[in-house]
């Protein structure tokens, strides 16, 4: 028999303690659910596949301030990149407007259609602006169709792209389960610039870590022109270090007017971008722990104190035939009463609070096995909790309990 009754009547007499500890409890449940709930999302983000080489990749800013000559800036750019291939420790160089997860970039909305009257939105996108040696310096997958060939490359500035790696996020979104390959996309109004899709990619993140779009990357077929230049080159992660001190010589010895500087590997854009996230992730999880903490050693605090203060009642009731049993299930009962009219009320504040969060900062709903893991999780660790004074509390003797009437 678990005599709940009794239990209710003397929690009734006592009101204080166990109050405070109900609302310490709902209040737990709601905020280490919805905790709980954003440390996942964080981490599940953190855990996102950029689709690069992050460790072998790394870009460097090249910005020419000598631009008063006669150099053809775009024929420079090109024997750079030749120069900085035929170095062995080098597996690709390209050159990219902006580095993935790098947290700035490009991006634009497209339209799609056989016509003006059925042609609809497509998803906004990060644009990246190259040419056919990306693909391998990045070291990203092309799983269907194929790359740019060298003579697509549009050279020439101020020319519109006429074709188009998409990602196979950005495809099904557009197109569904229809093949992409062969589909035209149009930037601007309708019909401005129609650029073909002749290749899917896997996997490529944009400059966005926050924002939904950053999966839907496009790879145009125009490389940027113009002073200033953000190379990528892709190598084996021993030897970026040496290759930081090789390509600045190399390419000073062509032209020393220019500045060259910004060494960073993807993998150091991906630290960067998630910092934030992974504090908001240390923190809530330290929360977390502190307020299970503080709600378990509360519970003990009451059962330690209910200890003392019904040292003759449980003497009593050793003294009427109740075993050590019986005196360890009474309080481990007592705890569970609080625990579950506490947690009840706490998952329906988890709800509510993660409705607020939803609208204001634009989470994801909870889900209620958040709330139910918090509150099965609590019962664990108050009953860790309770078990110890509660044994201790089964050890008062009859004689203790007459001696102290």
């Amino acid at each position: 028999m678990l005599h709940v009754k009794p239990i209710l009547s003397s929690l009734m007499r006592n009101k204080t303690g166990p109050l405070l500890l109900l609302v310490q409890i709902m209040l737990s449940v709601a905020i280490v659910a919805n905790a709980s709930f954003i440390i996942i999302e964080r981490l599940s983000l953190m855990q996102r596949d950029s689709g690069v080489e992050e460790t072998q990749v790394f870009t460097f800013n090249l910005y020419a301030f000598d631009t008063d000559t006669d150099i053809d800036l775009d024929k420079q750019r090109q024997r750079d990149l030749a120069a900085i291939r035929r170095l062995p420790e080098v597996i690709d160089a390209s050159t990219i407007n902006m580095s993935p997860l790098g947290g700035g970039g490009s991006s634009s909305t497209f339209t799609v259609g056989e016509s003006q009257e059925t042609s609809q939105y497509a998803p906004e996108a990060p644009i990246f602006y190259s040419d056919e040696h990306l693909v391998n310096t990045l070291g990203v997958k092309l799983i269907e169709g194929r790359n740019f060939y060298a003579d697509e490359v549009i050279t020439s500035g101020g020319e519109a792209p006429t074709l188009v790696l998409v990602t196979q996020v950005f495809a099904q979104k557009t197109w569904g389960d229809e093949s992409p390959l062969g589909q035209i996309i149009y930037m601007g109004e309708w019909g401005d610039y129609p650029v073909k899709v002749i290749g899917v990619i896997e996997t490529l993140q944009g400059a966005w870590v926050d924002r939904e779009m950053n999966d839907n990357s496009l790879i145009f077929n125009v490389p940027m022109n113009g002073a200033f230049h953000k190379y990528v080159v892709r190598s084996d992660l021993d030897n970026i270090a040496s290759l930081k001190e090789i390509i600045p010589a190399l390419l000073h010895q062509d032209e020393p007017n220019r500045v060259i500087k910004g060494f960073k590997t993807i993998a150091e854009y991906r630290q960067s971008a998630y910092r934030a996230h992974e504090l908001m992730a240390t923190v809530l999880g330290m929360m977390v722990i502190l307020l299970l903490l503080i709600t378990s050693l509360g519970l003990a605090g009451l059962v330690m104190f209910n200890v003392g203060r019904r040292t003759k009642q449980i003497g009593t009731r050793r003294a009427l035939g109740a075993t050590k049993g019986d005196i360890v299930r009474f309080f481990l009962v007592e705890n569970y009463i609080i625990c579950i009219i506490g947690g009840s009320l706490g998952a329906i504040l988890a709800l509510q609070l993660g409705e607020q969060l939803m609208q204001l900062y634009s989470l994801p709903i909870l889900a209620p096995i958040y709330p139910l893991l918090t509150f099965l999780g609590l019962i664990v660790l108050t009953t860790i909790a309770v078990i110890v004074p509660a044994q201790k509390a089964a050890m008062i003797s009859p004689a203790t309990a007459t001696r102290s009437v």
